[in-house]
């Protein structure tokens, strides 16, 4: 009988462990926080930059949000652009998993702006999407400071631990009352506080600084405008690029 009781009691202990992932993952779907902004089926939500619809270069493929590469650089073609999701966030953790071909650069932009005329960049932080090993960005700026998950021409991501060229790298941004931290493949890799002075030496360190780009210079050092809140953007510079499982959760 007590034999009969411990396997039973085994089974029932298989059977919960066995569940468990799933409630978790259940309890994840239906946390009101998170917003899924890419399922894989569907490009709901998003539209080019400065646009109404999404450029035909950004099209889903098994299960992953790609850019079809035109080898054009910023080019911008008509087909192309940069694309955003249609809602402004303030405090949030995004997370996404990428991965690019050889010699492909990409960002991944937050607190953006629309402003009619000029480019995403010229307001919102950069989230550096690079092949390390092929695209001579990776060997310009300063101390790596443009290579992979950096905050693009200020601050280097270390440790720089950005896998090979199509393997799926996962990364989260974090910006939390003007504390922002960059995560890359389960690791910190740099954070920075806006709004600061220690920003704005940043700044003007850097290729947006007040001599060399004052337009820029005045937004950025103002990030997210009046609300400190953005939307979230990812980049057409002309390569190859994939993106999935890109959600947000609101961080009160």
């Amino acid at each position: 009988m007590k034999k009969v009781m411990v396997m039973a009691l085994a089974a029932a202990a298989l059977v919960s462990c066995g569940n468990a992932p799933q409630k978790k993952a259940a309890a994840e779907a239906e946390d009101p926080n998170t917003i899924v902004l890419f399922d894989g089926t569907s490009l709901d939500g998003w539209r080019g930059y400065n646009k109404d619809h999404v450029p035909a270069r950004w099209v889903i493929e098994d299960g992953a949000l790609r850019f079809k590469g035109s080898g054009g650089g910023e080019a911008q073609t008509e087909e192309g652009g940069d694309i955003i999701f249609d809602q402004k966030f303030k405090n949030f953790e995004l997370s996404f998993e990428w991965k690019v071909a050889k010699g492909s650069n990409s960002g991944v932009f937050y607190l953006a702006q629309e402003i009619e005329g000029q480019p995403i960049y010229i307001s919102a932080p950069e989230f550096q999407i690079l092949d390390n090993i092929n695209h001579i960005d990776a060997n310009m700026g300063k101390d790596g400071n443009r290579q992979s998950a950096s905050l693009y021409d200020m601050i280097p991501a270390k440790p720089q631990n950005a896998k090979a060229i199509g393997e799926w790298n996962t990364s989260k941004i974090i910006v939390y009352k003007g504390t922002v931290v960059h995560q890359q493949n389960g690791e910190n890799v740099l954070e920075y506080h806006l709004w600061t002075p220690q920003w704005t030496e940043m700044l003007q360190k850097s290729k947006f600084s007040q001599e060399a780009w004052p337009l820029a210079f005045e937004l950025l050092n103002n990030c997210g405008g009046e609300n400190h809140e953005g939307y979230i953007g990812f980049q057409d510079h002309g390569d190859d690029v994939w993106f999935r499982n890109i959600k947000v959760k609101v961080l009160e």
